[in-house]
């Protein structure tokens, strides 16, 4: 039987609503109630409606890293607003507000069709510009809470849209405010600040071979894209394909003197500095390696 739709002003809302489409992992759970919201003016009546109120809240992307083990018993909203905006430019920083039902894939080619730095190293990440900020993502050394200035998000607990600086974002490696709580927020825009000029990062394992492998002597933001969408495009089936939840182990962190002992048994083993004076390693090659330290 089709599951019942309802139209209202600036949104979709249905009932008994499949989501083998809208996750990954194409599994065939339900949801008791989706609501595809269009316009974001639409969100706060939404979620007064008295058959919904009451409900548990989850907010969807495109479902990349969720793994459904049950049908959902409450609402599940769904963000659709993908529009593009350059506010302005000043002190070197074109500022940006997105969407957040945007792509986040195609927001990182925006950028680079028009020549602005800072994302390139995040291309092919599956997913949405509003899930974006909830886990912080991060690919090969850059994370995107470097470049973001502002979220909007509906603030559940008080009944507002509020604007959290990045400093109110709490961000962390892969966490922050809107993941350590998320019935809270319903994030609808990203604002970014990205510069038309900036250091290229080019030190995490893979980057700089494959850039030589490309013939690339000299390269710029562009061409490091290329880099790590070759790099991704070998690791990581397409999700549109074969069903998976993409990379999804953390990095782990260790303090200056085990990272110096590590080294000594593993000399390859790839390590970065992080703030507070901790030693970032490679899960990757931890997962994949045969070396005595791969079981510290």
């Amino acid at each position: 039987m089709p599951s019942a739709r309802l139209e209202l002003p600036g949104c979709t809302l249905i009932e008994d609503a499949p989501l083998v489409a809208r996750n990954t992992l194409r599994v065939a759970a339900r949801s008791a109630w989706l609501a595809e919201v269009h316009d974001a003016a639409a969100l706060p009546d939404l979620l007064a409606r008295p058959a919904l109120r009451a409900l548990p809240l989850l907010t969807l992307g495109d479902g990349s890293n969720v793994l459904f083990t049950a049908d959902w018993p409450g609402l599940i909203v769904q963000l659709r607003d993908a529009g593009i905006a350059q506010l302005g430019e000043g002190d070197g920083r074109v500022h940006v507000r997105v969407g957040a039902g945007a792509s986040w894939d195609a927001w990182v080619r925006w950028t680079l069709a028009r020549d602005l730095a800072g994302l390139e190293n995040l291309i092919l990440i599956p997913g949405t510009v509003g899930a974006a900020p909830i886990q912080n993502i991060g690919a090969y050394g850059v994370e995107v809470a470097t470049f973001i200035e502002q979220v909007e998000a509906w603030d559940h607990r008080v009944g507002a849209w509020v604007e959290l600086s990045a400093a109110a974002c709490g961000f962390g490696y892969r966490d922050s405010c809107f993941k350590r709580d998320p019935e809270r927020w319903i994030i609808r825009a990203v604002r970014f600040a990205l510069p038309r000029q900036a250091p290229l990062c080019l030190d995490y394992a893979g980057i700089r071979e494959e850039l030589a492998a490309m013939g690339v002597a000299d390269p710029r933001a562009v061409h490091v894209a290329e880099a790590v969408l070759r790099l991704r495009t070998r690791k990581l089936p397409d999700p549109a394909q074969i069903g998976n939840a993409g990379s999804f182990f953390k990095n782990p962190e260790v303090d200056a003197t085990q990272a110096a002992a590590l080294r000594v048994r593993c000399p390859n083993l790839p390590q970065w500095s992080v703030p507070g004076g901790r030693i970032k390693l490679a899960a990757a090659w931890l997962i994949g390696s045969t070396c005595s330290c791969s079981t510290f």
